[in-house]
């Protein structure tokens, strides 16, 4: 009779090769570093599903936070408290948003978000940290005024991946590359598992992913729109990194590019001789964690 290995003992072994990958499941903790006196702020993460990608005309449909402590150098605490709550929209579920999150009518039925509730979980947070916080910040101001006035960061476009050995910002991949993986869809369980991300140590800077999006978030940042800029030289602002605002949400019709406040100069230089060829006014906009991502921007 062969006896196998438990699988525990045979994930080590392939541990040991260069030849395997092992992943494991993610289960989900609460306790990641004792903070042995030392003070702690509060942070939640938020996730929500929708039933569509238009913060003006689409729904939530599930609203997941994760609310948690963090110590001075970035390290995460514990977790305090977790919130999941269904929300049924005015329209029925599009068939495509239910393949892909599993949520039903029949599972929102009835529900509905209540703001006095999510105001008491997230008002002591210090941040509000979203994995695409473009997206989650501007549906949650529409459903709580709170969000207005918190500071977010985003995990997705605040974290240098690349820069520390990623190939992408995806939380399947992120997950993946810290040996875990994760089968849901479901708001509270991807702030589960975004927290597991945070929590890696990047071995190249020995500082947690949570401490530089903490830092990158605390920037000031200038928002400058290429205003009018020739058509035929659309091409040249794309390479450069500036994106397009078509206008439809009452920003100008115009290319712009967020950059740090001390290459603000070189930035509408560069605008000034490359693009304009001539000392052009140029709009520009100040954003802090306060206001950046939000849909009063």
């Amino acid at each position: 009779m062969i006896v196998q290995p438990p699988l525990a003992e045979i994930a080590g072994i392939l541990e040991q090769s260069p030849d395997y990958r092992v992943l494991r499941r993610l289960v989900p903790r609460s306790d990641f570093t004792p903070s042995d006196g030392q003070s702690t702020k509060t942070a939640v993460l938020l996730d929500v599903e929708t039933t569509g990608l238009d913060p003006a005309r689409d729904e939530i449909i599930e609203l997941g936070m994760v609310k948690f402590t963090y110590l001075p150098d970035g390290r995460i605490g514990r977790v305090i408290d977790t919130f999941s709550c269904f929300n049924q929209p005015s329209i029925a579920i599009p068939a495509e948003i239910t393949a892909l999150t599993g949520i039903t009518d029949a599972m929102v039925e009835g529900h509905s978000l209540d703001e006095a509730r999510i105001n008491e979980f997230a008002s002591d947070a210090v941040v509000v940290i979203a994995h695409n916080a473009g997206f989650d910040r501007k549906f949650m101001e529409r459903y709580a005024a709170l969000f207005t006035l918190k500071a977010w960061a985003c995990s997705v476009s605040e974290v240098e991946w690349r820069g520390h050995g990623f190939e992408g910002s995806r939380l399947s991949y992120l997950l993946m590359k810290a040996g875990l993986f994760h089968e849901a869809h479901r708001a509270v369980d991807d702030c589960l598992a975004l927290l597991e991300i945070l929590a890696i140590t990047l071995p190249r800077l020995d500082r947690t992913v949570l401490s530089v999006l903490l830092e990158r978030a605390r920037r000031r940042t200038i928002r400058i729109w290429a205003e009018q800029s020739p058509f035929e030289l659309k091409d040249a602002l794309k390479r450069r990194g500036y994106r397009w605002s078509d206008g439809a949400d009452g920003r100008p019709r115009s290319w712009y590019i967020d950059v740090d406040e001390p290459a603000q100069a070189a930035e509408i230089e560069y605008l000034q001789r490359t693009i304009y060829q001539a000392d052009a006014d140029i709009r520009t906009q100040t954003l802090t964690a306060f206001d950046r991502f939000s849909a009063r921007i």
